[in-house]
């Protein structure tokens, strides 16, 4: 199973960022696909924060369309929510111990280990910070 990290939604929402099409393209092809795909619920609350953000875009999405937009994607075929269940928290600690994380990389570490948790073989971002997490596979679909 592949899971889809914050900023890939964002860029695939957002018209106006330079990575629209790819990411676009990419989230599309997966979402229409046989095989199941996720979304850990950490990604879902930071893409609503992200894009919703006077601060970060101008204008932002207005708070009910990036709703919609966390609506379509639920509804998908094969979509999958990653979420905490028993047996998280030693993933989670094991995931912050041998990264050696603290403070803001935390939300990371949180989002590597629901992955790991869940039995994903794969995750997309463009977030080179998941290197840290030992037995997560990380690729950027929108580079070679």
């Amino acid at each position: 199973m592949i899971a889809v990290d914050t900023n890939l939604l964002v860029y695939a929402h957002r018209e106006d960022s330079p990575w629209h099409a790819g990411a676009w393209e990419w989230l599309a092809r997966l979402a229409a696909g046989p095989a199941p795909w996720a979304i850990p619920w950490p990604c879902l609350h930071e893409f609503l924060a992200i894009v919703t953000h006077p601060r970060i875009y101008r204008p932002p999405t207005p708070f009910a369309l990036a709703l919609d937009q966390v609506a379509a994607w639920l509804e998908a075929p094969g979509h999958v929510l990653l979420a905490e269940s028993p047996g998280y928290w030693d993933q989670l600690r094991r995931a912050t111990e041998s990264g050696r994380i603290t403070g803001p990389p935390i939300h990371d570490a949180r989002v590597a280990a629901l992955c790991l948790h869940h039995g994903v073989a794969e995750l997309w971002s463009a977030d080179r910070d998941f290197g840290r997490f030992p037995g997560l596979r990380v690729r950027n679909p929108l580079v070679g």
